[in-house]
């Protein structure tokens, strides 16, 4: 495993981190999923334990995930421990008809912050972020006046944003140029590249980088067909339609040759895209059990600049427009 430096931070991470969404288990907003389906707790527990063994020390989780039983696995498996660096999101909740609310107050964020400590067990968060907030939130001031009170006090060591998955810029622009926060969370992966610009900036700033769904809901593992079917409690039964499947699996055809050569699963190409390039502090795949966590840590390699053009080059010409069927999906 290979560890980098947080930005300009004080924390050092594994490049490979444990996105920690989908063991929070199956929720419902009304009647749209917000999770991935069943989870077992035992397996989560031991998918947790697997990763640290295999030196992944960065695990990435909201409020929002399992509305909280997310935290409460890492809390239970990890605690107080330094051994490992908790990132956590605020600024998500559900309201009494099912609906979510965006709620990016003072007042919510500071309360919503306790109670992630209380559950993640910790004394402080390591890296707090606000959960896709947007242009509006930061001019209304009062998440910045919470995040930078939340420092002051020590319940947090640093902050910054999850981006917004379609249009990043707006708000990392914000950020950077009023020299708030610590880093960012965006989309990056081999279909959506969106983000490379805001990458680019952020790194010659000093911003961390968590680069989130490397595989792109597992559609660049190799293991999902357009015949693939989701139960009614996991987001991908909206998102993953079997046209955008197919689509995209015609597309990464053009880079077979490549894989083959390197010798290497679809897998460990899709996250080796995202390690390698420059700017990324750590990437962050969903892990849901002790496979995926070997899985997502083995054969993570470097890509010539070569390799690295050529997949640019498939989003440029044709990925692109996957995306954009994908942001009509929601």
């Amino acid at each position: 495993m290979e560890y980098r430096s947080f930005g300009s931070t004080s924390l050092t991470i594994s490049s490979i981190g444990f996105g920690a969404w989908a063991i929070g288990g199956p929720v419902m907003a009304g009647e749209m999923p917000i999770g991935w389906g069943d989870a077992d707790d035992a397996t989560s527990v031991d998918a947790l334990r697997r990763a640290l063994d295999r030196g992944i020390t960065f695990y990435d989780t909201a409020d929002f995930y399992g509305l909280g039983h997310s935290e409460e696995l890492l809390g239970a498996v990890f605690g107080n421990s330094d051994r490992v660096v908790i990132a956590s999101k605020v600024g998500h909740r559900l309201i009494n008809d099912g609906t979510i609310a965006l709620d990016y107050s003072k007042k919510h964020i500071l309360s919503a912050c306790e109670q992630s400590l209380r559950r993640l067990k910790r004394d402080a968060i390591d890296f707090y972020q606000l959960h896709s907030a947007r242009m509006q939130h930061f001019e209304q001031g009062e998440c910045i006046t919470a995040m930078e009170q939340l420092r002051q006090e020590g319940k947090i060591r640093f902050w910054g944003l999850s981006l917004n998955t379609f249009a990043p810029e707006a708000e990392a622009e914000f950020l950077m140029s009023h020299h708030l926060a610590d880093g960012f969370q965006l989309v990056l992966n081999i279909i959506n590249q969106r983000a490379l610009n805001v990458i680019a900036k952020a790194r010659e700033k000093g911003y961390g980088i968590i680069a989130r769904m490397p595989l792109q809901f597992g559609l660049l593992t190799g293991a999902i067909t357009p015949e693939r079917t989701f139960g009614p409690n996991d987001h991908r039964s909206f998102r993953l339609t079997p046209v955008i499947i197919q689509r995209t699996l015609d597309a990464l055809q053009t880079l077979e040759p490549m894989r083959h050569r390197l010798g290497i699963t679809q897998t460990s190409l899709a996250l080796s895209y995202c390690v390698n390039e420059e700017g990324v502090s750590t990437v962050i795949p969903g892990i849901r059990t002790p496979e995926q966590a070997v899985q997502n840590t083995t054969e993570i390699i470097p890509l010539s600049s070569e390799d690295m053009k050529q997949i640019r080059d498939l989003y440029a010409t044709q990925l692109h427009e996957i995306v954009a069927l994908m942001q009509k999906q929601g």
